[in-house]
């Protein structure tokens, strides 16, 4: 065999393994549980739920993959949250389209951040739970 025919099986070899591995991030959020801790967000009890002084609320859907990267991600948040005054949770925008449109929710996940009943903070996208716990500390100060 030729060096170029070397070359080509190694460039698909190593293709191959990174799509392996993006795969396997991607579907690594899916079957994880959720926190006991995590709060479920409705049209319903949306308004009532955000009494609570700091509110972090991540918007997502089933069907997208980015979303559940995130999601074990403010499940971990909300485990290890052990202030009374932070409530951490999910609105599903699929299941509840009307407050996803009152806020203006355009991309997801979205991640707002509300601070007595108002919006403090909206990240959009990833982020990690340093991210999401500085934010939570910032509306809290």
């Amino acid at each position: 065999m030729s060096t170029t025919a070397y070359i080509i099986i190694a460039v698909v070899i190593i293709l191959a393994f990174l799509m392996i591995r993006r795969y396997r991030m991607f579907m690594s959020g899916v079957g994880t549980e959720d926190s006991d801790k995590l709060v479920e967000f409705t049209d319903q009890n949306f308004k009532q739920q955000l009494k609570t002084k700091v509110v972090l609320i991540d918007f997502w859907a089933e069907w997208c993959q980015p979303c559940k990267i995130q999601g074990p991600i403010v499940s971990t948040v909300a485990e290890e949250n052990n202030d009374n005054n932070v409530k951490v949770g999910k609105l599903d925008v699929e299941k509840n389209q009307k407050t996803a449109q009152q806020l203006g929710i355009r991309n997801i996940p979205t991640i707002i951040i509300f601070k007595d009943g108002k919006e403090f903070e909206r990240l959009v996208g990833l982020k990690n739970k340093n991210v999401l716990k500085k934010s939570i500390t910032k509306a809290l100060n």
